[in-house]
């Protein structure tokens, strides 16, 4: 196995946040979707909060404009703070000061113009540098199944046993395969397998498998010599899946089934779902929030 592929630590990941939410607007018209609230934290957040369980110690955002409220959302808060301390608020003060990134533990840099998910990890490259790396789309935000792990854990610990490059995949109906990047099975070792081919939303009925790619990813650097290409894919955009098939003509990919559940927050009712999903989890919000759903269920 070459250095590149060999399995190195993965320290740094991506968050790809400049898209502009048009299918949950009027919210994010003045709002960036990621700071769109799950229970009682923003999205975006969530999905920091994954990538610090599995060992992520550098979080790189790739930005737009109009999104400087995740930078300040990641920031000191001192007014907030000072009130917190002088009116004797000492367990809000902890839960909001226990959220923060360690000092220099992140990075922002601008995806200047909407050329698609690959020109955006593009972006990130010089802060990246040559060591693999996660991506975490913070649209997507997961809860963990049987193994008790969210899914970048999971990423990474198939990418400490196999290498190279990581895909997290989820089931889908099968006829709804072609609304997704889908992965065909090559070896298959239960948990994880040997991905043999990749196709950004194949024509109906043509679909490989009915595992989609789910929003979770462990790359190698290489993918940037190839993202820097610009080769355009579909929506005219610089797709990161046309990125990844090239990169495995030299490079193995291996695919992991998430055991849990992804909820996809661009989508009005993914977003709702969400919601109840991650308040179900919190012993100290689900017994109260419980008793209003059966009032409101008993009314449908």
């Amino acid at each position: 196995m070459s250095k590149s592929t060999a399995s190195r630590p993965i320290r740094k990941a991506v968050f790809p946040v400049a898209g502009l939410g048009t299918r949950v607007l009027p919210a994010t018209k003045s709002v960036p979707k990621e700071m769109l609230t799950v229970v009682d934290r923003p999205v975006l957040q969530h999905a920091v909060e994954e990538a610090r369980e599995a060992g992520i110690e550098h979080f790189v955002f790739v930005t737009g404009r109009n999104k400087a409220v995740i930078e300040d959302h990641f920031d000191m808060a001192y007014e907030l703070e000072d009130t917190l301390k002088r009116r004797g608020k000492t367990k809000e003060l902890e839960a909001l000061m226990a959220d923060l990134p360690a000092a220099g533990a992140t990075s922002f840099t601008r995806q200047q113009a909407p050329l698609g998910l690959g020109h955006a990890i593009w972006c990130a490259r010089d802060i990246i540098g040559d060591e693999p790396f996660a991506v975490l789309l913070p649209d997507m935000i997961t809860l963990p199944g049987k193994t008790a792990t969210r899914c970048l854990q999971q990423c990474v610990d198939a990418h400490a046993r196999h290498g190279g490059n990581i895909i997290a995949v989820e089931e889908c109906a099968p006829d709804d395969a072609h609304m997704y990047g889908i992965v065909s099975v090559g070896k298959d070792y239960g948990p994880t397998f040997e991905i043999n081919g990749m196709i950004e939303k194949p024509a109906k009925g043509t679909a490989p498998s009915n595992l989609i790619i789910s929003g979770r990813y462990v790359l190698q650097p290489e993918i940037f010599a190839i993202l820097e290409k610009g080769e355009k894919g579909a929506g005219g955009e610089i797709q990161l899946t046309d990125g990844m098939i090239a990169l495995a003509k030299t490079q193995p990919f291996h695919g992991v089934r998430f055991d849990g559940k992804t909820y996809d927050t661009g989508s009005k009712v993914g977003f709702l779902a969400a919601n109840v999903a991650f308040a179900m989890s919190r012993p100290d919000i689900w017994p109260g929030f419980r008793a209003e759903l059966r009032k409101i269920v008993g009314k449908i």
